[in-house]
């Protein structure tokens, strides 16, 4: 029987050339955390010395040993864990209902307050009057004003609106012959179907209120109600300038390059233990357990 070859040579280098070309890119994707990695466990010496590159050297936790016994650092740790799933669940809140009204073609002013959406993706007020409007809100330095203060985006609310409208009317026609009322629909018929779409939002919400720095920066006085992110930020430049911590450093075997990358990596590892969990959502369609047309 005659065998064909269904990749001519051209398409065999034309495959290698692309697997080397994203194995290059993933490993300079990759370089910076396992760098960071491991700075956080080799000694001080060696990270000053310059000899981390890629492995550990002198493996040592004493790093994390003295992060985790800053009290600072776990306060910090669970305002981050209120402000990223409490923001979250507010933004899912506002977001989905928002959301559904708009991709409701009998809803009065839908072009306009879509258009009026849209409009603040490419312009808004600026960082001062937003700040005045929480400091004439009474949000200044509370924990509320982080969460409820950032809680829409128009970008997210777009784009569940745009899988809400994908939803076959079959479904819809099929729940109001039930008896469905509006609230029933979003809950019973469209939320379900359009899991994806909102796990993916969540992501979104979880990884920017994670990593959100510069307003809880300006917006929080309090030591006690700062996140991570301010928490790293101060550390930085506080163990610049701590006389007792240059001290300490004579005997220890961290660094100040070690305390931080510790803080880096402490900080980052409940959103790479979530992230994996949510992608497998990004790749199932809109229509799962759905009936055919």
């Amino acid at each position: 029987m005659a065998s064909f070859n269904l990749y001519s040579r051209g398409d065999k280098i034309f495959g290698w050339a692309n697997a080397i070309l994203l194995g290059l890119f993933v490993l300079s994707t990759l370089y910076p955390f396992i760098y960071v990695a491991a700075v956080s466990i080799s000694s001080g010496a060696a990270v000053t010395a310059g000899r981390v590159t890629l492995w550990p050297v002198d493996v040592t936790l004493a790093a994390y040993e003295h992060v985790l016994s800053d009290r600072m650092f776990w306060i910090a740790y669970g305002n981050t864990f209120i402000y990223t799933f409490g923001g979250t669940f507010m933004s899912l809140l506002i977001m989905i209902p928002g959301a559904y009204a708009l991709s409701r073609k009998r809803l009065r002013g839908r072009t306009f307050f879509n258009i009026a959406i849209a409009f603040t993706l490419w312009f808004h007020a600026g960082m001062i009057p937003f700040f005045l409007n929480m400091r004439d809100l009474g949000l200044l330095d509370s924990r509320f004003g982080i969460i409820i203060g950032f809680a829409a985006s128009a970008f997210n609310v777009i784009l569940l609106r745009n899988f809400f409208e994908a939803v076959p009317k079959s479904f819809e026609e099929a729940a109001k012959m039930d008896g469905a009322s509006e609230l029933q629909l979003l809950w019973k018929v469209f939320i379900p179907l359009s899991k994806p779409a909102i796990v993916t939002v969540a992501l979104f919400c979880i990884v920017s209120r994670w990593n959100g720095y510069f307003w809880a920066m300006v917006l929080l006085r309090g030591e006690e109600k700062i996140p991570l992110q301010v928490y790293l930020k101060r550390v930085i430049v506080d163990l610049n300038s701590n006389d007792e911590f240059a001290s300490s450093l004579l005997t220890a075997h961290y660094s100040f390059e070690t305390v931080t990358s510790a803080i880096m990596i402490a900080s980052i590892i409940p959103v790479l233990i979530i992230y994996p969990y949510a992608q497998k959502y990004f790749t199932k369609g809109i229509l799962l357990g759905g009936v055919k047309e």
